[in-house]
C-alpha cells in the first residue's frame, strides 16, 4: 500500500511530505487520501497549542513530574504508567506523537534543561525512558526519542560542537538511546540541534544512518528537533526523514532540484517518504478518543510525585506526627508559590496545581500551622520577611522551609552558572537557627537540577529533595513529610560539594563554538569515584523511614553472563521500598574505567520485618567497554567486582568473579603495530617469526631481550628500519592480513 502509495506521488508532493505542514503537523494530501497528523511537546504532559499561530499556549492537560523526579523514582513501572496517562490526554486532544522522553545525559548539573532529563547514568536513563515509551506506544500514541546525540547543555545549543571521542560517546552518551531503540521501539527519534564532532546532528549520516538504523534496527521516522535543519538535502541524505517545521518555498524546492539534476537520489526522498506515510497509518491505527477523569490523572501526578521525592538527611524529626498542640511554621516562598516544572517548550497548562501550604494544613488536621513567606524566591534577602519568618519560627516545634530555584533560574535556552540556592534563602535559614536553634528545621527543595546543600546544611535537620514535581507535587511532600507515604526516591545525580568537583567544569559550556569531553567516560558518579572525591550525596541515595538490611550475596556463572542474588530484610517497623543497585568494576582493564558502573537495579516493597530474595541476571556489556581500535565491544579477560546496595558509595555486600563470556583483546597488527604488540598476539608472534626466517634468515631478535623489550615500544616497520632489515611497511601490513 505505502509502495503504490509513493508512485502515485510527483517530486513535489514527495517533498512536501518529507517538511511539516506548521509547527504542529505533517502535511496531508487528501487526493491522495494521506491525512496529517497532529504532535505536541512533552514529555511529562501534554502541550497540545490550541492555536498553531502560537507555539506557547496550550490546552490544560495535567503535569506530571518531570523527567527529573521521574528519574529518581528507579521505578519503571510506574514510569509506564505515566507513559499510559499521558497518551489517554493526547488521545482524547488529537496527537499521535508526544514529543519525549528525552534521555540526554546530565553531564553537568548547570544544563538548563536538567529537569527534562533522567538520569546522569545511560543504564538508568534507557530503562526509565523504555517504560516511559511502552506506556505511550502501547496505548496508541507514538514517542518521540531525543535529542539524538550529545545534547548536554543549552549554551549555545543550536551550533555548538560536541567534541567527543568515540568510547566516549558509545559507553555514555548513546546507551540510552541505543537500549530504547532496541527494546521499546519508539515511532520516531527527534534529532538534536548541536553538531557532533564538527558535522550538525541533522546532517549526521553515522548517527542517524549506520548507528541508529543499520546498527540498532530503527525502523521509524526520524524527525529534526524544531529549526534543527540546515541543509535539507544534506540532511535526507543523512537519514533525517521529516523536518519540522516547515521552511516552505525552501526547503522543498531545494529537494525538487536535487532531484532533477542528480545530487539527490530520488530513491532516498521515497525511503522517507515511505517512513513518513508508515508513520501517519500508524496514528491512524489509534484507539478512539477516551473521556479523560482528571482527577484519577490529579491521583496519579501525586502518587508519582511522591515516589521521586529523595529524602537526602533526616535527624529524626520526620514523619511529623499530628497531634493537638503541634505547632509547625511554614517559610519559605514556595510554600504558596509552588515551582513544580520546568520553563520552555515542555510547560504544561496545568488542570490545576496544589499548593504546598494548603496540603500540609490538610495533612495534619489537629496541629496549629502558621505560615509566614521569609525570603522572596530570588534576590537578596529582606528584612521583614526574615522577621515575620523567625518571630512564626521561634514560636513553633517545628519549621518546614520550602525552598528551591526559581523559574528564571534554569530553563531551555541557556545554562545555570552556579548550583547554590539564591542568597536570600539560606540566610534565612541561618537567621531561624541563630534566632530558635532548638527548633528543627526541615528544609523542602524544589529545584530542576542539583543544588549544593553544604552552604546551609548545619542549619536544618532534614533535607527533602523534591525536584520539579507537577501539578500535584505539593500534596505529594505532605504525603511523605506526615509519613503518608515513604520516601523512596533516590538519586539519579550526584549532589556535589562544589561545582568545581564536578569532572565536565573545566570544560563546561566551551568555547570558540565547540565543548571538549574531556571527562571522557568519567561522567558523573564515574567521575567522583575515580576521583576519590568527596560528594554532598551520592548517586542513588535516599533514605526511608524505615531500614534495609543485606545478606547472602551469590554470584553465579550463566552462559555468557553471570546471575546475581542478594536478599533484603525490611528491619524497620514500617513498611517501605528499597532500590537494589548492582555495580560492576574492572580490576584488569587495559583502558580508563570507573571503579564501578551500575549494571541493574530493581525497587522492592517490604513489609516490617520481610525479606526477599532479588535476582538479577548480568549479561555480556555488563563486563564490556567499547573498543576504539576494534570499533566493538570487547570483553576482557580478567577480574570483575560486583557489588550490590543502596547507593553508589553504600556497597555493603561485593564479591570478585572471573570476568565470564571473555575474549582476548586483539590489537589490529601492520606495520605500525608496536613489536610488543606482535609479540603480545600468539597468532601474530607466530607469522612474525616464520617471515623472518623466511625474509631475513632469522628470528634470533625477537628472543634478545635488548630488542624485544628495550625497543618493544617501536613499530615494527620503524624497528626493522633501525636495524637494517630492508622490510618495508607495506610487507608487514600484508602478513597481518595473512593471519
Amino acid at each position: 500500500m505505502t509502495d503504490r502509495r509513493i508512485s502515485d506521488l510527483d517530486v513535489a508532493a514527495k517533498a512536501a511530505l518529507c517538511s511539516g505542514a506548521d509547527l504542529w503537523h505533517t502535511v496531508a494530501l487528501p487526493e491522495h487520501g494521506i491525512p496529517a497528523i497532529a504532535v505536541a511537546d512533552g514529555p511529562h504532559g501534554l502541550r497540545r497549542t490550541v492555536d498553531s499561530s502560537d507555539a506557547f499556549e496550550s490546552a490544560p492537560a495535567t503535569c506530571f513530574p518531570t523527567a527529573a523526579a521521574l528519574g529518581s523514582t528507579w521505578d519503571p513501572e510506574l514510569v509506564r504508567e505515566v507513559g499510559a496517562a499521558i497518551a489517554q490526554e493526547a488521545l482524547a486532544q488529537g496527537v499521535a506523537v508526544v514529543l519525549g522522553p528525552g534521555v540526554n545525559i546530565k553531564r553537568s548539573p548547570l544544563c538548563g534543561r536538567n529537569f527534562e532529563y533522567l538520569s546522569e547514568d545511560p543504564l538508568h536513563a534507557g530503562r526509565l525512558a523504555a517504560a516511559l515509551v511502552d506506556g505511550l506506544q502501547g496505548s496508541g500514541v507514538g514517542a518521540s526519542l531525543k535529542h539524538f546525540a550529545a545534547n548536554n547543555q543549552e549554551t549555545d545549543r543550536h551550533r555548538v560542537s560536541a567534541e567527543v571521542d568515540e568510547r566516549t560517546l558509545r559507553e555514555i552518551y548513546l546507551p540510552a538511546f541505543e537500549h530504547v531503540v532496541t527494546t521499546a521501539r519508539p515511532w520516531t527519534v527527534m534529532c538534536a540541534y548541536n553538531r557532533v564532532n564538527g558535522t550538525y546532528a541533522s546532517e549526521h549520516h553515522e548517527l542517524l544512518t549506520e548507528i541508529l538504523r543499520d546498527e540498532w534496527g530503527f525502523d521509524g521516522v526520524v524527525v529534526s528537533d524544531w529549526g534543527a535543519v540546515h541543509d535539507r538535502v544534506a540532511a535526507l541524505r543523512a537519514g533525517l526523514d521529516l523536518e519540522m517545521p516547515p521552511n516552505r518555498g525552501v526547503s522543498d524546492a531545494a529537494v525538487v532540484a536535487a532531484v532533477a539534476d542528480g545530487t539527490l537520489d530520488e530513491a532516498v526522498l521515497d525511503q522517507a517518504v515511505a517512513r513518513v506515510l508508515t508513520l501517519v497509518d500508524r496514528a491512524a491505527a489509534a484507539p478512539p478518543a477516551p473521556v479523560i477523569d482528571e482527577d484519577a490523572q490529579h491521583a496519579l501526578a501525586r502518587r508519582v510525585a511522591a515516589d521521586g521525592i529523595v529524602l537526602l538527611r533526616n535527624d529524626d524529626v520526620l514523619p511529623l506526627t499530628d497531634r493537638p498542640g503541634l505547632r509547625v511554621g511554614v517559610v519559605g516562598p514556595f510554600a504558596t508559590q509552588p515551582r513544580y516544572q520546568g520553563v520552555g517548550s515542555s510547560k504544561v497548562n496545568p488542570t490545576k496545581v496544589d499548593v504546598p501550604l494548603d496540603e500540609l494544613v490538610a495533612a495534619l488536621p489537629q496541629a496549629t500551622v502558621r505560615h509566614a513567606a521569609g525570603c522572596p524566591a530570588d534576590g537578596e534577602p529582606d528584612a521583614e520577611l526574615v522577621a515575620a519568618a523567625v518571630a512564626v519560627a521561634a514560636d513553633s516545634d517545628v519549621v518546614v522551609a520550602y525552598l528551591g530555584l526559581p523559574d528564571t533560574a534554569e530553563a531551555e535556552g541557556y545554562d545555570r552558572t552556579h548550583i547554590d540556592l539564591p542568597a536570600a534563602q539560606p540566610a534565612l535559614l541561618a537567621a531561624i537557627a541563630a534566632a530558635a536553634p532548638d527548633v528543627p528545621v526541615v528544609a523542602v527543595l524544589a529545584n530542576g537540577s542539583a543544588v549544593r546543600t553544604g552552604p546551609w546544611e548545619q542549619h536544618v535537620a532534614a533535607i527533602v529533595e523534591c525536584w520539579l514535581g507537577g501539578q500535584a507535587g505539593g500534596g505529594a511532600v505532605a504525603d511523605v513529610l506526615t509519613g503518608a507515604v515513604d520516601p523512596s526516591g533516590r538519586l539519579a545525580e550526584t549532589i556535589p560539594l562544589r561545582l568545581e568537583d564536578v569532572p565536565s567544569t573545566p570544560m563546561f559550556p566551551g568555547e570558540e563554538g565547540r565543548v571538549r569531553y574531556g571527562e571522557g567516560v568519567l561522567v558523573g558518579y564515574r567521575g567522583f569515584d575515580a576521583a576519590d572525591r568527596e560528594v554532598g550525596y551520592p548517586f542513588g541515595h535516599g533514605l526511608s523511614y524505615t531500614t534495609f538490611a543485606y545478606s547472602d550475596l551469590a554470584v553465579t556463572p550463566d552462559g555468557d553472563g553471570v546471575r546475581v542474588a542478594v536478599t533484603i530484610a525490611n528491619t524497620g517497623a514500617r513498611a517501605g521500598r528499597e532500590v537494589v543497585q548492582v555495580y560492576v568494576g574492572s580490576t584488569s582493564a587495559v583502558v580508563v574505567r570507573p571503579p564501578r558502573e551500575l549494571r541493574d537495579f530493581a525497587k522492592i516493597a517490604l513489609a516490617p520485618g520481610e525479606s526477599r530474595r532479588v535476582e538479577f541476571r548480568l549479561g555480556p556489556r555488563a563486563f564490556a567497554h567499547w573498543s576504539v581500535s576494534q570499533h566493538r565491544w570487547v570483553v576482557e579477560p580478567g577480574t570483575a567486582v560486583i557489588a550490590v546496595g543502596p547507593s553508589s558509595r553504600d556497597l555493603p555486600l561485593q564479591t570478585s568473579v572471573a570476568v565470564p563470556g571473555a575474549t582476548p583483546l586483539r590489537v589490529p597488527l601492520g606495520g605500525s603495530a608496536t613489536l610488543r604488540e606482535w609479540m603480545a598476539d600468539p597468532a601474530g608472534v607466530a607469522a612474525l617469526r616464520r617471515f623472518l626466517v623466511d625474509r631475513v634468515g632469522s628470528d634470533a631478535i625477537l628472543d634478545d631481550g635488548r630488542i624485544s623489550y628495550g625497543l618493544g615500544g617501536f613499530p615494527i616497520s620503524a624497528l626493522a628500519a633501525f636495524l637494517g632489515l630492508g622490510v618495508p611497511a607495506a610487507e608487514f601490513d600484508k602478513l597481518a592480513l595473512d593471519i
